[in-house]
């Protein structure tokens, strides 16, 4: 079983990658195979066009071949679980993650929603506010996929906002491992 996380920050190896990898440390003392994509490596997302290629098609593809979103939605469509990751500004994911869940969420249902049933979580990096609002952005791809969203012991974020500060919020790692826990849980019982 494999777990894929998207890190939608813009700075790679910084305080939303330090979240990822705590949840996908607890996936992979499970039994699990993990990969973490980092949007910052590739070149930037662009947001979806509207043009209803995908529809058209069914190739399992976006009819943008600019960037690197057709690679990354191939190894998400395989993936058991999937966690989306982003750092919260003005109260909401980066643009780099909201073309993102633009164009999956098109191109999955173009193609009979082949995200469904899978496991999705969303994690949060934040200063101080605005989680709330970003974990629904990121849920609500779930959602509207017919996923199904795993519970923790708090909202799926930890504070900090310089590299390396979320290591400092012991309740926000917590929620991380707890999440990390109940995903494995989730994805063995549905997979079953």
């Amino acid at each position: 079983m494999k777990v894929v996380a998207i890190n939608g920050s813009g700075r790679k190896d910084g305080n939303t990658y330090l979240l990822l990898k705590t949840v996908l440390e607890e996936l992979e003392a499970e039994g699990f195979q993990t990969e973490i994509i980092q949007l910052a490596e590739g070149k930037p997302l662009q947001g979806c066009v509207s043009c209803y290629k995908c529809m058209a098609q069914k190739n399992m593809k976006c009819a943008i071949t600019e960037d690197p979103f057709n690679e990354y939605f191939a190894q998400v469509s395989e993936a058991d679980g999937i966690l989306l990751g982003s750092p919260v500004y003005f109260s909401d994911v980066t643009a780099g993650m909201r073309a993102f869940i633009e164009r999956c969420g098109f191109v999955q249902r173009a193609n009979g929603g082949v995200l469904k049933r899978k496991v999705g979580a969303g994690v949060l990096a934040v200063r101080r506010a605005g989680s709330n609002f970003a974990l629904a952005s990121l849920n609500y791809l779930f959602l509207i996929s017919e996923m199904i969203i795993p519970g923790s012991s708090y909202w799926n974020m930890a504070l900090g906002r310089n590299p390396g500060e979320v290591l400092n919020d012991a309740e926000g790692l917590q929620t991380m491992k707890t999440l990390g826990r109940n995903m494995a849980w989730l994805i063995k019982k549905t997979r079953a």
